[in-house]
């Protein structure tokens, strides 16, 4: 049994769900109107789903928004194909997605072995190379020694490392790591990037790059 968070705008959607999920013993809360999910306790949900077509908020801001708020997997609801979309909602922290209209068995089946999967021992530390991330403590480390990074600067590197390879615009960098309710806007985190870069330069490694005209990414 898990408990599960269900956020769609459509009711009949909500409806199909909740009572599939229930025919596995599942705990679901069902959620119509995507602002409502700030006012809950989200670290009490064992796995989230996403639509992604909502007004107000689009699934893929919302995920932005709470994906470091919360340890579970997010499985995006979409009726978005293309490649690309499916690339930048992973890229945002979503642990995986179904297409619309999907089959109540790969639902049933898609969540639990997510939820079995996250029942696993869990890891705390990330290893990429000589940097190794306390996921826990959120802190970095270079050949064993501290990196003194910002909260905010610890975040971007940890967000950059998990989709080491990627290419993330500054606004999508932004979006991820602040919401938009930040105080500030994008051009922060060139600020961010450079200060992490001479940070990480005292230890004669350089893991993020600029990819021009696009963005940047954790090169490891």
């Amino acid at each position: 049994m898990a408990n599960i968070l269900v956020v769609d705008d459509e009711e009949d959607i909500l409806m199909l769900i909740k009572n599939s999920l229930r025919t596995d013993d599942h705990l679901v809360t069902i959620v119509s109107e995507p602002t409502e999910v700030a006012k809950l306790d989200l670290g009490i949900f064992d796995l989230i789903l996403l639509d992604v077509m909502m007004p107000a908020i689009d699934g893929f801001t919302l995920c932005g928004q709470i994906r470091y708020a919360v340890d579970c997997p997010i499985l995006f609801l979409t009726a978005k194909s293309l490649e690309e979309d499916v690339m930048y909602g992973l890229g945002l922290g979503a642990d995986d997605y179904l297409t619309k209209p999907f089959g109540i068995g790969e639902l049933r089946a898609r969540v639990n072995a997510h939820i079995r999967r996250e029942r696993r021992e869990k890891r705390s530390i990330l290893y990429i190379d000589n940097v190794h991330f306390n996921l826990s403590g959120k802190e970095l480390f270079v050949h064993n020694e501290r990196v003194m990074l910002t909260k905010s600067e610890y975040e971007i590197c940890e967000f950059l490392a998990r989709n080491r390879g990627q290419v993330f615009s500054k606004e999508q960098i932004y979006e991820t790591i602040f919401g938009f309710d930040g105080k500030s806007d994008s051009t922060a985190i060139t600020e961010h990037i450079k200060n992490i870069r001479s940070k990480l330069h005292t230890f004669d490694i350089d893991v993020i790059n600029t990819v021009w005209g696009i963005g940047y990414k954790w090169s490891q």
